[in-house]
């Protein structure tokens, strides 16, 4: 019978961690802060044949790689399943079937090994991602993320708490990349494929900023932005203009990006905190990590940047929420269903 009541805390457990909530299975196994072991099979390139992410695709294709991805981390790991401390999994944010069978399979091995269940926060599992690059990194520091469904600038003032300074008023920057990449011709995913192409354009296409100048306090709008760059193409369309798909792509990404990066060393001067991180997909955009660098540097702050195959989605930035959960005794019931949509905070 599952019974964890008496269960005792360690301070460096070996937890498992199960991501399903898009077309990633993936599974990590980290002790404490150590990251033993991260396993991904992707779905990706059945998705691709469709322009995106096929919610049935992605749910049969969970079920097919769940067990043998957790088998490979074990191994990869050196471990078996008696070793595993707990079991982390992503409950929402995501597609639900999707996230169903990452939760399930949790469930049950949680059941088997009557270890604790920690349900995790999709975005709170970027967050965590910075834990990954650094193991010693300590809160508070300020947060960008950016991601397919949030941005925001955060003040990360303990490991389960945070503040938001600001936030996006409508579209997510990760959207707004993918909605403009498609605009443009380009392949899924989207996001990468503008990066491709703005390395070889200039951005001298004026297209608005991101920033919202007008807000009381800051504030960032993707829908302007993204609207602008579908009327250009249109527009040039229209007139038999060849659409500069380079510099589309390189002007879209600069407005995009700046006003982030921008306010995220604002907000950390201001408040004097000497630290930054950043987690979502967006993360993994090379200008956005140069420009980020470059501009934490220039004001003398530490900048830890996970490392792009932790931006993207994965189960070691699962693993790495459970632990903050896991040493605040944040344990789920086995009731807990998925959630297709869960609140920032």
């Amino acid at each position: 019978m599952y019974d964890i009541s008496n269960y005792k805390i360690k301070q460096t457990p070996v937890i498992l961690g199960l991501e399903s909530s898009c077309d990633e299975t993936a599974c990590a196994i980290i002790r404490g802060r150590t990251l033993l072991s991260n396993c991904i099979i992707s779905s990706a390139a059945e998705q691709a044949k469709y322009g995106g992410v096929v919610p049935e695709i992605a749910s049969r294709a969970h079920t097919e790689a769940v067990d043998e991805v957790v088998g490979r981390a074990l191994k990869e790991a050196g471990m078996t399943v008696k070793d595993i401390d707990a079991v982390a999994v992503t409950y929402g944010a995501g597609l639900l079937g999707a996230l169903l069978v990452g939760l399930s399979f949790a469930k049950g091995l949680a059941y088997a090994l009557n270890v604790p269940l920690i349900a995790v926060n999709h975005i709170r599992g970027h967050l965590a991602a910075a834990y990954l690059d650094d193991p010693a990194l300590k809160p508070p520091f300020i947060t960008l993320l950016a991601s397919g469904g949030h941005t925001a600038i955060l003040h990360t003032q303990s490991y389960t708490q945070f503040n938001v300074l600001a936030k996006t008023l409508d579209d997510a920057a990760g959207e707004a990349f993918d909605k403009c990449a498609r605009v443009l011709g380009l392949p899924y995913p989207g996001g990468p494929n503008i990066q491709r192409a703005a390395k070889d354009g200039q951005a001298n296409i004026s297209f608005p900023s991101a920033l919202v100048k007008h807000s009381q306090s800051p504030a960032f709008s993707y829908s302007g932005l993204k609207t602008a760059v579908i009327n250009y193409c249109h527009n040039a369309a229209q007139k038999g203009m060849l659409v500069p798909a380079a510099d589309v792509a390189a002007s879209f990404q600069k407005a995009a990006v700046d006003p982030l990066v921008e306010n995220t060393v604002k907000f950390a001067l201001e408040r004097g905190v000497g630290t930054v991180t950043a987690g979502g997909g967006v993360i993994a955009n090379a200008y956005l990590r140069q420009r980020l660098t470059e501009e934490c540097q220039r004001a003398g702050l530490k900048l830890v940047l996970p490392q792009v195959k932790f931006c993207t989605d994965n189960a070691a930035m699962i693993a790495a929420e459970g632990l903050n959960k896991y040493l605040s005794g944040d344990f789920a019931p086995m009731s807990i269903n998925a959630a297709a949509q869960i609140p920032l905070q």
